[in-house]
């Protein structure tokens, strides 16, 4: 009994480490309903079908986590407002954008 605790173990502590990446919190903020549940669902499930359910979990929080990271890596818009947006691509060919009439 005890060695098929040891997996599942692992498991849990890896998707907790991913969740703890994924959203990048102080531990004052973070959610503990979510942590708890996944207690609850690991002690109430038989250990061979929660195990793929953890993996499969814990990958879609890799790959999520990866894929943010490359979109702000390859793609420096991401995140900016549309003003800033167009600004950065006329820069990006060596123009300036023009200065916007204001009415007095």
């Amino acid at each position: 009994m005890a060695s098929t605790l040891g997996p599942t173990k692992q498991l849990y502590r890896s998707l907790l480490r991913e969740l703890r990446l994924a959203s990048k919190q102080p531990r004052s903020k973070r959610n503990p309903v979510v942590q708890s549940h996944l207690r609850d669902l690991i002690a109430s499930s038989q250990s061979s079908s929660i195990d793929q359910t953890i993996i499969e979990t814990r990958d879609f929080l890799r790959a999520s986590r990866i894929h943010a990271e490359l979109l702000k890596r390859y793609n420096p818009t991401f995140d900016m407002t549309e003003e800033e947006r167009v600004r950065a691509s006329a820069r990006r060919v060596g123009l300036d954008t023009p200065v916007e009439y204001e009415k007095e």
